[in-house]
């Protein structure tokens, strides 16, 4: 009896990022990206979300490789967390394998881990497995698609991709390859979902750099431009426009900094003679010519944009008349934080432009007329929209059938599910752990539901301490209850309800002491609900409350 291909994904189904996918035939498996999502506004504390990584743990002995498509965060994120468990080697393109050294050097990994720099056109053997490197176009330099060939057949995993026909390097996405696999017969398509919504095509990079040169033509101000750090083809367009007009340029922010030194030593950009120079120099020169790049194009709390806004960065200060240029779409979730810096900027007298006084932003994804292409090259038997939420694969899976696909061989999963590819069809045929696992400063997963359910409590409600000091010997209070409270009320213009609360303990306390004499546990329960009842009735209320008994 053939063996049956398996595909399970770990993450990047109903959710944008965290991607990770496990292919597994016989007793050889591989693995695709390992990426990181960011937390929701109410996972309190919560530094980055990573895919469960149990089962890759359980099968360590089996995994043959790590396959990575390209170096943005949801796709290369967790690999750190990952190498710390498991011993394998990383296969990567040229631009891809510097961001992930950088990310192992940064957690002490770098000389314990084999990184295999790739090209596409390569071939990796991997087990029963031989993982093909297929050029495509993307956001960032040196992104890959994969054609995955097994015993069973050959699964095409896109990654992410767009077709820019007129790129700024590196050439048009192999549509060529991509057609030839799709005559030799490909067994299922993984494909790219984030813009599926949209009709037509994605815009090429290059209309991005006409943009800029009308921005930088005949301006007298300072120009700062935010962007996403690990856009290097845009990071480029700005240098040589800077350059035209004569600017010096200076970056800020610690990814700006790391991606433009690995792309400048990879020879993924070009930077003339010159032209860059220290933040520290700006000051000393004309207005006219300094251009600064800069993260920060999301509002992200700690990014140098958002601290040149508020004036807590360390070299810049904006200044009347500064021409900031926002070059970035809002992802979702976060108008709020780009629209405080935005205000910010304006207090202080800054021209803001953003993509909706012109070309500033293109997408790194395929729309759907792209999208249709890729479906008619390649003719899959079997169809898996990745890399979306649920309405996304919803409506990839109904243009597939557009496209003439029969929907018995679409399959929309959820990660954790197993996916069986064999003689007889497709089927989704049980589950492995998957889910997402919380990282917050050094710990990795000791933050669970409900230590997060607490913080969300303490955030929206505060918290109230009861402490009372009692007899050893007779059980006798001793001093108290003494009532401390945080982010609950000001104390000292509530000094009444303290004293309520107080006499309501002691109460409790007396209460409970006759009924459960000893058991301490019993006793701070039952102080937690007479504070909590008298609270909910008194102010509506319901603060996190913490009885404390010493004794004495």
């Amino acid at each position: 009896m053939a063996e049956k291909l398996k595909i399970i994904p770990l993450g990047g189904l109903n959710e944008i990022g965290k991607n990770m996918t496990v292919y597994e035939y016989g007793n050889d498996m591989v693995v695709v990206d390992a990426g990181m999502g960011f937390p929701d506004d109410d996972m309190y504390g919560i530094d980055v979300v990573i895919p469960d990584f149990t089962y890759l743990l359980k099968n360590r002995n089996r995994i043959r490789g790590i396959f990575i498509t390209h170096g943005h965060e949801d796709h290369i994120g967790s690999l750190p967390y990952l190498l710390r468990e498991l011993n394998v080697p990383v296969y990567a393109t040229g631009m891809s394998a510097g961001l992930i050294r950088l990310k192992l050097e940064e957690h002490h990994l770098l000389g314990k881990t084999k990184l295999v720099v790739c090209q596409a056109g390569d071939t990796v053997k991997a087990g029963r497995f031989s993982v093909e490197f297929i050029h495509v176009n993307h956001s960032i330099a040196d992104a890959v698609a994969f054609a995955i060939h097994t015993p069973a057949g050959v699964c095409i995993h896109t990654g992410d991709f767009k077709i820019d026909p007129t790129p700024i390097s590196g050439g048009m996405i192999d549509l060529a390859r991509l057609g030839e696999l799709g005559r030799q017969g490909v067994l299922a398509l993984l494909c790219d979902s984030t813009n599926v919504e949209r009709p037509g095509y994605t815009k090429s990079e290059r209309s991005v750099g006409n943009s800029f040169n009308a921005l930088f033509q005949n301006c007298d101000e300072r120009i700062i431009v935010a962007t996403f750090a690990s856009n290097v083809d845009r990071i480029q367009q700005i240098i040589s426009v800077a350059a035209r007009y004569g600017r010096k340029v200076a970056i800020t922010g610690r990814s700006m900094e790391n991606v433009l030194k690995v792309s400048t030593e990879l020879g993924y950009m070009s930077v003339p003679d010159g032209v860059l120079v220290d933040i520290s120099q700006i000051k000393g020169l004309p207005k006219n010519k300094v251009c600064v790049i800069t993260t920060g194009s999301q509002g992200e709390t700690m990014s140098a944009m958002t601290r040149m806004a508020f004036n807590t960065h360390k070299q810049i200060e904006i200044q009347a008349g500064d021409r900031v240029i926002f070059s970035a779409s809002a992802v979702p979730g976060n108008e709020n934080a780009i629209g405080n810096v935005v205000n910010e900027l304006y207090r202080k007298g800054a021209e803001v432009v953003d993509e909706r006084q012109g070309e500033l932003h293109v997408s790194g994804h395929a729309c759907a007329d792209e999208l249709k292409i890729i479906h008619a090259l390649i003719k899959p038997k079997y169809f898996i929209p990745v890399h979306g939420e649920q309405r996304h694969l919803k409506i990839h899976a109904k243009l597939a059938q557009d496209m003439g696909m029969d929907p018995r061989n679409i399959v929309i999963t959820e990660i954790g599910k197993v996916i069986e590819l064999g003689h007889n069809g497709v089927k989704v045929n049980g589950t492995v752990p998957a889910g997402r696992v919380f990282v917050d400063g050094y710990g990795v997963g000791d933050v669970g539901a409900v230590v997060l359910r607490d913080r969300k409590h303490l955030a929206e409600d505060g918290m109230i301490v009861v402490v009372i000091s009692v007899s050893a010997d007779d059980g006798g209070i001793l001093s108290g209850p003494d009532i401390i409270t945080r982010g609950f009320i000001y104390v000292k213009e509530s000094e009444g309800l303290m004293e309520e609360l107080r006499t309501v303990a002691m109460e409790a306390l007396e209460k409970s002491q006759r009924a459960n004499h000893w058991d301490w546990n019993a006793i701070k329960g039952d102080i937690r609900d007479e504070l909590s009842g008298y609270l909910f009735k008194k102010t509506h209320r319901n603060p996190m409350i913490l009885p404390v008994i010493m004794e004495v």
